[in-house]
């Protein structure tokens, strides 16, 4: 599933392309469940002869302002990504949402329709962009609140609430063993169990992550290969978590992988220890 990087990397395919530009005309498979919350005859009525004045990303989503006060959100889910085609672009069986400009076509994709599409019109943002929670680059993401959200979840191991998204957002699996990884705690550590120096640690090494996967994965250009190890250094535990007989770049030890609260995780033994 994208993550904080990989949805700022797909935001600013459509921003760079388009801004400032008028939507000719609105394409869209408007039966399919990604259209729930959002109808496709509504939105080709709004979006149609609107221009792209802004846009935003924040945890997990995206969110592109129009004017005539129109919002789209976008949620990539699973397997979504935005691209830009040639403007005589013919929609693909997954391109599920098309805006046509006259220079461009701005497509939605996604295989597997985990994905969501919200719209909104109004002078304000919606509640659904206002009330994603703060972003851990932020001044707002404090260590405090970071130790009062896990002493809220004693009993819980350490890795499943890194994914809650109204504390950590846009935090997912794999930002979620890095930032584990770095901060050398066992995924299985129970929340509560943090001492005070590292709950301190842990917060540290959420916002280096981010810092870091921002630069390097947002800041790609272009084109993001489907691999995105060929961007990622061989010195975070990205590179080395999925492949068979991984090994940690730290101890060189051989890295382990277990479900652990539904996901599969990743971790160095000779680094992480309960």
């Amino acid at each position: 599933m994208p993550e904080l990087a990989e949805v700022e990397y797909f935001r600013k395919r459509w921003h760079q392309a388009a801004t400032g530009q008028c939507v000719k005309s609105v394409l869209s498979h408007g039966n399919k469940k990604l259209f729930r919350n959002a109808p496709a005859v509504q939105l080709k009525r709004s979006l149609t002869g609107a221009r792209l004045r802004s846009s935003s990303a924040a945890a997990k989503q995206m969110l592109f302002k129009f004017s005539g006060d129109v919002w789209l959100g976008l949620h990539l889910g699973m397997t979504g990504e935005l691209r830009v085609e040639p403007k005589a672009h013919v929609p693909l069986k997954h391109d599920h949402l098309v805006l046509c400009t006259s220079r461009y076509a701005l497509v939605f994709s996604d295989p597997r329709m985990f994905g969501k599409i919200l719209f909104h019109q109004g002078r304000e943002a919606p509640s659904w962009w206002t009330q994603i929670a703060p972003a851990i680059l932020s001044d707002k993401f404090t260590k405090e609140e970071v130790a009062v959200f896990l002493r809220r979840r004693t009993r819980a191991p350490i890795k499943a609430v890194l994914l809650m998204q109204e504390r950590f957002p846009g935090v997912g699996n794999w930002m979620a063993d890095e930032i584990l990884w770095r901060a050398r705690i066992h995924p299985r550590s129970l929340a509560g169990s943090l001492d005070v120096k590292e709950t301190h640690i842990l917060w540290r090494e959420c916002r280096r992550v981010c810092r870091m996967a921002l630069h390097t994965i947002a800041g790609i250009g272009d084109y993001l290969p489907p691999d995105l190890n060929a961007h990622i250094p061989d010195t975070w535990l990205f590179n080395h978590r999925w492949a068979n007989g991984g090994r940690c770049p730290k101890t060189g030890q051989i890295l382990i992988r277990e479900e652990i609260g539904g996901r599969t995780s990743c971790w160095s033994p000779g680094r992480q220890s309960l």
